[in-house]
């Protein structure tokens, strides 16, 4: 017996250290996952205004050193248009750098721009440090992101059924009968969704369901009849007009309100009565202002998979050569970093604008600007095989059929509200249905938005770092006799951006590049150097009536992109000298050397 309890100690005792070895291998373990980020945010979902304000928050409260979020101003409803401003102070104060402006959400039911804002600030701090390229980008530029300017319609389109949230919530009298918003969609049935209205007329109407399936609803061809009438959208007529939901909140459009070729609305609808009258307008222009230093502008819109540039009507006329140069390029890039996008432009490629925000910050502000619209269709079916498929009308995933097929084969039938009868007040017995929910079609599905994040990002970070930055380059002096020398110093712009566009030359409103000279000489003159080799310089800038002090020089059409330049100085005198080329919008840069 004695034996058996030894033995059974003995059999503990080893179970005991087995176990606890055991432990510590496995607490020893290392995991081969990726690092926890430090700020967790789902991109698979749709913020509203208050969680993505949250959300600017609390990056900025773990990132305190390189974010600041700030309030331009207030909507019509009283929500903050807040944005973030990413600048690393080590590498210098935010206005000496060129600074890269991204905006989304100007029409209330264009959310996912937001959500790419977003992700954006999330994505530079996450992988400061750890990716060197997002750590240069940090380091030599300055971001200002605005997840929305359009809060009220945002959560206007978040909270309610989507119908009307293009536009902001000024009231506007749509209807011209005096009043105000009075007549809005109604959700008669309280499903979430503005559905489609359709009687029953067997052998009397024009339209019919389709027979292969009957949820599309589709139009008779000339001379057939069909079965039934369409009656509009759901809801009813509020003020006895006559009409059904043509005046709800708001009634404008929010992106023909700024300044550069406004238009009356009688010529553009709902641009308001005067430019900057929206407060969202009013607050961007105030900022953009106030801030020189930015040189990039990306306004995300949807839908259909474009890299938009101006001009936004043809009788603006093209831009310059030089422009439509760095634009060519950056857009192209773009195709290539994001699949099924075009590089268009407005009035060519899409439709007219008069009023646009990025034909106001090109041609009023001189910044090179885009405006993504986000997600096309096409890629639903990405691979070059369903592409054809989808051409072809005997396919389950042909033009029409290819979002039913998605609906229901990959949302598993969630987007779409199918015919049912109802019992309308006015119309009496009808069926509502044969609407999309408002989250398909203009927004991607969720578990594809991270992706359209991602590279819509890409694109502007692309954007941003192939804005102007200015460099010196090499120097030499040489003596002519007596205190005499012949200066030459290079500056260098490596970026596709030039510092002021020939746009904003042509418009004077950038201000000068200036070329600075400092230190206890005279300065007899200065010119451009054409070839250093040749020795061979363009006319003189001393030859210029305005520029009577010859150590502060301006350059009005600003130092050209992917150039270098070498300005040639005759001074008298000895000792240091330091050359400064200073650029609103591609920052300083300096050498100094003694004579």
């Amino acid at each position: 017996m004695k034996i058996f309890q030894n033995n059974c100690v003995f059999i503990s005792t080893l179970f005991f250290v087995f176990y606890l070895s055991s432990s510590l291998v496995f607490a020893q373990k290392k995991y081969a996952s990726d690092p926890q980020f430090k700020v967790k945010i789902d991109f698979d979902r749709w913020h509203d205004v208050h969680e993505l304000d949250d959300d600017m928050k609390r990056l900025e409260k773990t990132y305190p050193k390189f974010l600041k979020t700030i309030v331009i101003g207030k909507s019509y409803n009283g929500l903050p248009f807040m944005g973030t401003i990413i600048n690393n102070p080590d590498t210098g104060p935010e206005m000496s750098k060129a600074a890269m402006y991204i905006e989304a959400n100007v029409h209330g039911n264009e959310i996912q721009g937001g959500e790419v804002c977003l992700y954006t600030i999330w994505y530079l701090m996450e992988n400061y440090g750890r990716i060197d390229k997002v750590t240069q980008l940090v380091d030599e530029r300055v971001f200002y992101i605005f997840p929305t300017v359009n809060p009220d319609g945002r959560q206007y389109f978040l909270e309610g059924t989507g119908g009307g949230a293009r536009s902001g919530q000024v009231p506007v009298d749509n209807d011209n009968d005096g009043l105000y918003d009075e007549d809005g969609p109604n959700d008669l049935n309280g499903n979430g969704v503005i559905e489609q209205i359709i009687k029953y007329v067997p052998g009397k109407g024009d339209y019919r369901k389709n027979v292969d399936d009957p949820r599309i609803l589709e139009r008779v061809k000339f001379g057939e009849k069909g079965d039934y009438i369409l009656l509009g959208s759901e809801g009813i007529d509020d003020d006895g007009d006559g009409m059904v939901n043509e005046d709800g909140p708001g009634g404008y459009d929010p992106n023909r309100n700024y300044a550069a070729d406004w238009q009356p609305n009688y010529i553009q609808n709902g641009a308001m009565d005067y430019p900057f009258q929206l407060p969202h307008s009013r607050a961007e222009n105030e900022f953009w202002l106030a801030h020189p230093n930015i040189a990039g502008v990306q306004s995300y819109h949807n839908a259909g998979g474009m890299i938009l540039r101006g001009p936004g009507a043809k009788w603006q006329g093209e831009y310059p050569g030089k422009d439509i140069s760095v634009y060519d390029k950056l857009g192209k890039k773009g195709e290539r970093i994001l699949p099924f996008y075009r590089y268009m432009i407005i009035w060519k490629d899409l439709y007219t604008v008069h009023g646009g925000s990025i034909d106001w910050t090109n041609d009023g502000l001189g910044i090179i600007s885009f405006s993504n619209e986000l997600w096309s269709r096409r890629q639903y079916f990405t691979s070059s095989e369903l592409q054809k498929q989808t051409g072809d009308p005997n396919s389950p995933i042909s033009r029409q059929k290819s979002r039913y097929f998605f609906n229901d084969r990959l949302e598993f039938g969630d987007e779409f509200v199918d015919w049912h009868e109802f019992n309308h007040p006015q119309y009496g017995k009808v069926e509502m249905g044969g609407r999309w929910k408002k989250t398909m079609g203009r927004l991607p599905p969720r578990f594809m938005n991270e992706e359209l994040c991602h590279r819509n990002m890409a694109f502007s970070l692309y954007q941003a770092d192939q804005m102007p930055l200015m460099q010196a380059g090499e120097h030499s002096v040489k003596k002519l006799g007596g205190n005499v020398y012949r200066v030459w110093v290079d500056f260098i712009n490596p970026k596709l951006a030039p510092t002021i566009t020939a746009k904003a030359a042509e418009n004077s409103v950038v201000q000068p590049d200036l070329l600075l000279l400092k230190g206890n000489v005279d300065v007899v003159s200065v010119s451009l150097v054409r070839d250093k080799k040749t020795q061979d310089y363009i006319k003189p800038v001393t030859k210029r009536i305005d520029q009577h002090d010859l150590k502060r020089i301006m350059i009005r059409n600003g130092h050209p992109g992917k150039t270098t330049r070498t300005f040639q100085y005759l001074v008298k005198g000895s000792g240091k000298i330091t050359v400064i080329y200073d650029s609103v919008k591609g920052g300083k840069a300096s050498t100094s050397f003694s004579l």
